[in-house]
């Protein structure tokens, strides 16, 4: 069925730049002529970052998967030592992992929070996949547990604490989906070695590109800083794409998308006026050139503008939230659970149903382009899985959650009478 009322030429979207307000994009416009200060240390950032996390230690780089790169790289692990982490994620989860000259090994996730499935691991530990480590000859080093805090919901940190512990895994915080979340009054990103945060185009704060490692361990950070000053700034053209995203996104591509700024965009990538989120190198377990790279000023500053209201955004992202969990409970989905001892952020709604993609086909047919993290067991689509060095089969829970999972928006640009466009169209369906 078709909603009762007139699409917009705007889209109602959940990505596309969609934290971006008026004073970031003027901000960016702004920085656009200021050159001199593109490449400075982003010191400012790293300190708002220490402070809000309560940790000894900041260090910037210019994605998400930049900072995981130099957490694994300062760790000194063995080559092809082993790396725990979830199916049912990203390939920038997986491509430092392999980058870094290391093991991934899948775990499988729990179908109702989307986060690593506990039983899984155990039984991956007790199996010994490789090794197990109580077996392992002395002086062999440990091996690495990776946790994604999915869609901003803290995975069960005592369960995975306690098997850290008892296997001797060095525990990385994927914080990408998180910054914010709490579990048991604790924010995420303080209870592994060390974290990692992305600020890319549609996370929980943007500035395009961006990322954050965290840690209270003075040694890896030692290490950490001394990679961040191995490795330079990324070009100046490469910084001057990331300034032009919110501005041709707002002020062009996004007012015009029902009628041609879809094409814009796809013709500025390929002109390479703008930058894709994912280069087709990653798709193949490839480096492009620019990771890893330190964090341009520049871009810390669009971060920082974004930072100071991070609670007004995580606050906006959780009364959306409430909103579709009234309106959706009475019908035929399978809304995200909610703990009491979890504070989470909701970076989008996601909900379950067996004709997902159709539903998404149809949404966008109508404009309002709901998301498909993830229509793969690694997104995009596109990844070759065997790259990644995942096997079909390894982990059929998440590769279920890939046909029949779906996303909502919550970000600050959808007000409640656009979440009220979306419930409308799902009701009809």
């Amino acid at each position: 069925m078709s909603l009762n009322f007139c699409p917009a030429i705007k889209p109602i979207s959940i990505s596309l730049s969609p934290n971006t307000e008026k004073d970031d994009i003027s901000l960016a416009f702004k920085l656009l002529f200021q050159p001199w200060k593109w490449k400075k240390n982003p010191v400012e950032l790293e300190e708002e970052f220490k402070k809000y996390l309560s940790v000894k230690h900041a260090i910037s780089f210019n994605s998400g998967r930049s900072a995981f790169l130099a957490i694994l790289k300062s760790l000194d692990l063995n080559d092809d030592k082993e790396v725990f982490l979830q199916a049912f994620t990203c390939n920038a989860a997986v491509n430092p992992i392999l980058w870094a000259g290391l093991k991934p090994v899948f775990i499988d996730v729990d179908e109702k929070t989307f986060n690593i499935d506990i039983e899984d691991l155990k039984r991956t530990l007790r199996q010994g996949l490789r090794v197990s480590l109580s077996r392992t000859p002395q002086g062999k080093k440990p091996r690495v547990l990776m946790v994604q805090h999915t869609f901003g919901l803290p995975a069960d940190m005592d369960e995975i604490l306690e098997i850290c512990q008892k296997n001797n895994l060095i525990l990385i915080e994927d914080c990408a989906h998180s910054l914010g979340a709490e579990y048991k009054g604790k924010k995420v990103g303080t209870f592994g070695k060390a974290a990692f945060f992305s600020f890319s185009r549609d996370k929980v704060i943007s500035s395009v590109y961006g990322g954050m490692a965290v840690t209270n361990d003075d040694n890896l950070a030692q290490r950490l800083k001394e990679f961040q000053e191995k490795i330079d700034y990324p070009s100046n053209f490469w910084i001057f794409q990331q300034l032009l995203h919110p501005i041709l996104m707002n002020y062009l591509i996004l007012p015009t998308y029902r009628i041609f700024g879809k094409y814009l965009l796809i013709l500025f990538q390929e002109l390479q006026i703008l930058s894709k989120a994912v280069h087709f190198k990653e798709k193949r377990g490839q480096i492009p050139d620019y990771f890893p790279k330190r964090l341009p000023n520049t871009l810390a500053l669009l971060a920082l503008n974004q930072f100071k209201k991070l609670e007004k955004f995580n606050n906006h992202r959780q009364e959306i939230a409430e909103f579709y969990y009234q309106n959706l409970k009475d019908f035929q989905f399978e809304l995200p659970p909610k703990f009491e001892d979890r504070k989470q952020i909701f970076l989008r709604f996601t909900i379950k149903h067996k004709k997902a993609h159709q539903i998404i086909k149809k949404a966008w047919q109508e404009n309002l382009l709901i998301g498909d993290w993830y229509n793969s067991v690694i997104a995009p689509p596109d990844t070759k899985l065997e790259k990644m060095e995942y096997k079909i089969g390894a982990c059929p829970i998440a590769e279920k959650l890939a046909q029949e999972t779906f996303n909502l928006p919550t970000h600050i640009n959808i007000s409640q009478k656009e979440a009220k466009k979306i419930v409308c169209f799902l009701k009809n369906f």
